[in-house]
């Protein structure tokens, strides 16, 4: 399989990440008592997946097929890597401040993601973040008009956030 078949799946799966997470969003704010119950089912391992995913793909366009990470694709992993670890060990292990760790570092993550996103469309809002050799505002790929791989951590990370947090709330 050639390297674009990948980067389609993976936006495809990103968009489709986006949209369970906004249903399940919207379902909050609706209060739609069903839904809530069923998802709130499988919400820690299915974060779990999410992240894990999304951590073997960063890995895999990056040592695979040789994308190399910019300063901010960095901050972005040192989020996601451990997040990653953290749900699939509390998928196993209860622990206290899961949800507050998990949703700090997808907070962070995911702003990062959207600052990155951002740059990557306009280059002028660098902060001085970005290495002049290695500029945060290159674009490996895009699908769709707007699915980078900076747009698809910051699917992970927010869809991570609602499935964390419909644990506690919605019991």
């Amino acid at each position: 399989m050639n390297n674009e078949v990948f980067e389609l799946f993976f936006a495809m799966l990103s968009l489709g990440t986006l949209g369970f997470g906004l249903i399940v969003l919207f379902a909050r704010i609706f209060k739609v008592k069903n839904l809530l119950v069923e998802v709130q089912k499988i919400a820690l391992p299915l974060a779990a997946l999410i992240t894990t995913t999304a951590m073997f793909g960063s890995i895999y366009f990056s040592e695979i097929v040789n994308y190399v990470p910019c300063r901010l694709c960095w901050y972005q992993r040192a989020a996601m890597y451990p997040l990653a670890v953290l749900l699939v060990v509390a998928n196993f292990k209860k622990f206290k401040f899961m949800k507050t760790a998990g949703v700090s570092l997808a907070s962070v993550g995911g702003a990062i993601a959207v600052y990155h996103w951002f740059v990557e469309r306009f280059p002028d809002l660098d902060a001085g973040v970005c290495d002049a050799n290695l500029p945060c505002s290159v674009v490996w790929f895009e699908n769709f008009g707007f699915v980078t791989l900076s747009f698809m951590a910051f699917t992970a990370f927010f869809t991570t956030i609602v499935l964390v947090t419909i644990r506690s709330t919605e019991k």
